[in-house]
């Protein structure tokens, strides 16, 4: 039997009735997926049609990095399904920017790349951005610096403080991320975050680190003896 929708599905493969008994955790990449399908096509099951388009694109890093219209342009997705998937992928990425507005406490590298590493590690240039900090380490917001590769002239101290400034922060982190998933940084990489760690002094603005985010990896500059 062609099992092309998810009702048809034997009952103990139904990735929607496993979501509401074992929780989303529980589900894989593919059944996720193949809830947001909901049907497959001719000679595929919705789950079968998943699995092909998680493997042909490279899994979900792959699919968070492709357009509209590329997804459109997959055999078995078409528009409407192809807005849905990517409206579904915009979702998420919002809500893992709204997550650092609720304020939570930096007391490693490894809090910064939690709240931002979903969102950053599939974006296709360079993203630096600024996090600003009370006298307790609490986020108080994540600002956009610039966009583009990182230079001298894109990261200018003036923009890098102003919303620090404006929050009446104790101290920020200068945050990147390296399109091509190695987050080892590069001279231009220390040069500025040396050019801004002296500015952030005549301010009275701490620089506590600079963290680059690679794929599902980053690097601490502070732990590797930059500031």
């Amino acid at each position: 039997m062609d099992y092309r929708r998810l009702k048809d599905l034997p009952e103990d493969l139904l990735p929607r009735e496993r979501l509401y008994q074992l929780g989303p955790e529980a589900l894989s990449n593919r059944e996720i997926l193949a809830i947001l399908l909901r049907t497959g096509i001719k000679g595929e099951n919705v789950l079968t049609l998943a699995e092909r388009i998680l493997v042909s694109v490279g899994g979900l890093s792959g699919l968070g990095k492709l357009t509209v219209h590329e997804l459109a342009q997959i055999h078995g997705l078409g528009k409407a399904k192809s807005a849905e998937v990517k409206a579904a992928l915009e979702l998420g990425r919002r809500s893992a920017s709204v997550d650092p507005m609720s304020r939570p406490m930096i007391n490693s590298p490894q809090d910064v790349a939690n709240i931002v590493m979903e969102e950053m590690r599939f974006l296709d240039r360079e993203h630096f951005r600024v996090v600003s900090l009370s006298t307790k380490n609490h986020v108080l917001g994540i600002s956009p610096v610039s966009i583009g590769s990182l230079n001298s002239s894109l990261v200018h101290p003036r923009e890098c403080f102003k919303e620090a400034i404006r929050r009446n922060s104790n101290a920020i982190i200068l945050l990147h991320n390296h399109p091509s998933g190695d987050p080892t940084p590069s001279q231009e990489d220390i040069e500025v975050t040396r050019r801004l760690e002296d500015g952030g002094k005549i301010l009275g603005i701490e620089v506590l680190d600079h963290v680059i985010i690679g794929d599902n990896r980053f690097i601490s500059l502070k732990e590797r003896g930059v500031l």
